[in-house]
């Protein structure tokens, strides 16, 4: 089926009390693998791409990636633009059909941040899209980006949080809630009752950027405060590169790529299926759909 907008998926979510899984696409086959995962647990996803993915390849290649798994599956797909502080390119992609993009100004003062929010919003109005922005900075590496312990995480307040979403018309909020890109050196303190706090004002479904490494009791406490959309890029990193890595270790005399490719592929779609499982999307395809038509 057609790609979907992320507003009203996320908002169905965030109504039944689960959580869309977000993850970042790496070439084709992750491409395939997670659209197909979607597909076997009658599940909503949302395939996500990083502005240094679409540097590498291009948003209208990986437009027609996603469109073309996407046309023929029974599955609700968002294709989602990540963290983009490039007006252009979020223009570009909200031009060739993504249902969703994000501007990341987090790193602005808070009236800078509005107003290329604002300004965003009109692109995606324009074109259909939903639209996800950033208030806080959120710990860790994401493509160019990073937030050190020592620079300090500036949490969201509920009072910014309301100020912001107030003004715009956002699919997804991502807020600073504790958590962090990439793979936790400690003990994640993420702020619980601040999630639960800035949704029950905001009534936006939240974002919780830095999945990889949350346990499941963490998990189920971010989807219960409302978190609707959970990113996971790490983990798939380290997955994509083991499992190509470990085949050839295994097979070393097996020079076939597409034995290696498979390996791959389907260690990918079994971390897709059990993310999309943990944060509750599962047979929710159907509910979804009759608030996205």
């Amino acid at each position: 089926m057609p790609l979907v907008n992320m507003k009203p998926v996320l908002r169905e979510a965030m109504a039944k009390g689960y959580a869309v899984a977000a993850f970042n696409l790496l070439d084709f086959s992750t491409t395939k693998a997670m659209i197909k995962a979607a597909e076997e647990l009658e599940a909503p996803v949302i395939v996500q791409v990083s502005a240094k993915t679409i540097k590498y390849f291009s948003h209208k290649e990986v437009f027609s990636w996603v469109a073309t798994v996407a046309e023929d599956s029974p599955s609700p797909v968002v294709l989602h633009l990540d963290h983009c502080k490039d007006l252009e390119v979020i223009r570009k992609c909200a031009e060739t059909g993504w249902t969703s993009v994000m501007i990341d100004a987090s790193d602005q003062p808070f009236e800078k941040n509005l107003e290329l929010s604002k300004r965003v919003q009109e692109i995606a109005d324009k074109h259909g899209c939903g639209l996800e922005a950033e208030l806080g900075q959120i710990l860790g590496v994401e493509d160019d980006m990073v937030v050190t312990e020592e620079e300090g995480q500036h949490l969201t307040t509920p009072e910014d949080a309301v100020r912001f979403t107030s003004q715009l018309d956002l699919a997804a909020f991502a807020a600073a809630v504790g958590t962090a890109h990439g793979y936790y050196k400690g003990e994640p303190k993420v702020a619980f009752d601040l999630i639960k706090e800035i949704n029950s004002q905001t009534h936006v479904p939240m974002a919780l950027h830095g999945g990889t490494g949350l346990d499941e009791d963490t998990i189920r406490r971010c989807i219960a405060g409302g978190c609707a959309k959970i990113n996971i890029s790490t983990n798939l990193k380290h997955v994509f590169v083991e499992s190509f890595t470990g085949f050839h270790r295994d097979n070393p005399k097996d020079f076939e790529p597409l034995h290696l490719i498979d390996a791959q592929y389907q260690a990918c779609k079994a971390l897709f299926k059990s993310k999309i499982a943990e944060f509750g999307g599962t047979g929710k395809a159907a509910e979804v759909l009759s608030k996205a038509a």
